[in-house]
């Protein structure tokens, strides 16, 4: 396979050139399941594990390969199996804090050039859920694009449109529907040869039928949405690379019941650019806009050029940024000392 249709380029070259010189491949993550990764290279699709000195090093979780990354390998072809060594420097990646109590960074796709951020027109449409998967696209590197689904099933399109572009200020809005074959045009503007596209949002909203449908053949598993409540069917169990015949490459991904935020002060900067802008022309610098006279933020909201409830978005992502960085800091430290005592452990069985 071409390493240039799966989006092998000048930058990851260069870092992949010392390796070359010690006779290793290179081959991208397809899928993961459990420690194990299909890897597509030139030679053809192999089945990989990590080396145990990469086990032995990795820092986290998010040291670990993910799909869309571009690995190191030793390949053994006869086999069709392989042992991966490193991962290259990633150009972008899309992270979410792990599900559930745990602090630790979970790479839902790297090196992607583009996020569709797919949400459906029905009874399930969130704003805020919007909201939250734009800041994280933000911080990913990626460029952001949001994909309404399921225009069929909506009765109050321009309405939810207007919604969504309060929230997604300057980020291109797509209209469409599978069912009725519409508005899908506009999306194969994006998708072009050596280019990444990770498809992100809730269960059932259309990532798997738009995969579906650029493949041309049913690729992916799909299913409708439940009949009580709207709301979809989970169909997408993992994150897969598919590359497309006509060029691209597509990153369908679960839908996540949790989406905890990681390291999303930059994307909260760009996704509340409008709440950043009130807040510079407050008389105070240090103004909390709880009551203080010049607060240009409160007067905003209270003349309607501010919407309430995005600023109490706002201030609860805030809070959580806060919350994760405070327990991040604490969980660093104690890596650093498991790390130097594993160190000091290998030393004393060298003597």
């Amino acid at each position: 396979m071409d390493l240039k249709t799966l989006g092998w380029n000048q930058q990851f070259e260069n870092e992949f050139e010392s390796y070359k010189q010690e006779s290793y491949s290179v081959g991208r993550v397809a899928l993961e399941h459990k420690h194990m990764y299909r890897v597509l290279t030139e030679s053809g699709e192999v089945l990989a594990e990590i080396s145990g000195k990469f086990q032995y090093n990795a820092a986290g979780r998010g040291a670990y390969p993910a799909v869309g990354d571009w690995v190191v390998l030793s390949v053994r072809i006869e086999e069709g199996k392989a042992t991966i060594h490193h991962v290259l420097p990633r150009k972008s990646k899309f992270s979410r804090n792990i599900a559930g109590a745990t602090t630790e960074e979970q790479i839902v796709a790297a090196n992607v050039d583009t996020v569709f951020i797919v949400a459906a027109l029905n009874a399930d449409f969130n704003v805020r859920r919007i909201e939250r998967y734009l800041l994280m696209a933000l911080e990913s590197g990626a460029n952001p694009v949001i994909i309404l689904s399921k225009a069929d099933l909506c009765q109050d399109i321009d309405e939810k449109i207007q919604e969504t572009e309060s929230v997604a200020i300057g980020v291109p809005i797509h209209v469409v529907s599978a069912e009725q074959n519409s508005g899908l045009e506009a999306l194969s503007a994006y998708i072009n040869e050596g280019k990444t596209i990770a498809l992100l949002g809730s269960s059932g909203v259309g990532k798997s039928t738009l995969v579906n449908t650029f493949t041309g053949k049913a690729t992916l598993k799909t299913a409708g949405t439940r009949e009580d409540d709207d709301r979809g069917r989970h169909t997408t169990t993992h994150r897969e690379l598919v590359v497309l015949d006509q060029g691209g490459i597509l990153i369908d991904t679960p839908g996540m019941r949790e989406l905890q935020l990681w390291e999303s002060e930059t994307g909260l900067s760009q996704g509340f650019s409008d709440i950043e802008e009130f807040t510079s022309r407050c008389k105070f610098r240090d103004c909390t806009h709880n009551g203080e006279p010049g607060c240009a933020v409160r007067k905003a909201i209270e003349e309607g050029e501010l919407d309430a409830e995005r600023y109490k978005s706002y201030l609860k992502l805030q809070k959580e940024l806060a919350y994760l960085e405070r327990k991040e800091d604490k969980q660093l430290a104690q890596a650093q000392k498991d790390k130097w005592k594993k160190v000091t452990m290998g030393q004393r069985k060298k003597r």
